[in-house]
């Protein structure tokens, strides 16, 4: 009799554990597709959305309580004294939090990247509108 439930044990849960194991590998075959299709379409907005370890946007001016970008421009001074004071206020030599010090980070360069590229596209564009002219060297 105990032989019995042993064995109905031992089956039991080696069907639960094969179940778990087929489920998880289904999640991670649906989700490198998705990374697949994400990484391969042409929207830039997709890629960029999450550009700085997993901080939006508005996350980030919101950490650093400044305004977003209006047209790729911001007033990067402002942005750089509220990184400075609130990154030396959580110093953690000074009784600060790590954790918060490395958002802060991460926030700024949110924030530089979006003006960044704003920027690189203004210049890409101009230099479409205007066509392209070399800068040339020469030997005097």
């Amino acid at each position: 009799m105990a032989h019995r439930i042993i064995t109905q044990v031992i089956i039991t849960g080696t069907r639960v554990l094969g179940r778990a194991f087929a489920e998880a590998y289904k999640q991670a075959a649906a989700s490198q597709q998705y990374a697949k299709q994400a990484g391969s379409s042409n929207s830039p907005g997709m890629a960029n959305n999450l550009a700085s370890s997993g901080l939006t946007l508005d996350e980030a001016c919101k950490i650093l309580n400044v305004r977003p970008p209006q047209g790729g421009k911001t007033d990067m001074e402002s942005v750089m004294s509220r990184f400075k004071r609130l990154f030396d206020q959580n110093n953690p030599d000074k009784g600060g939090s790590f954790y918060l010090q490395s958002k802060i980070l991460r926030a700024r360069e949110r924030i530089e990247m979006e003006v960044r590229e704003a920027a690189e596209a203004a210049e890409r564009e101009a230099e479409v509108k205007n066509g392209w002219k070399p800068k040339v060297w020469k030997d005097r």
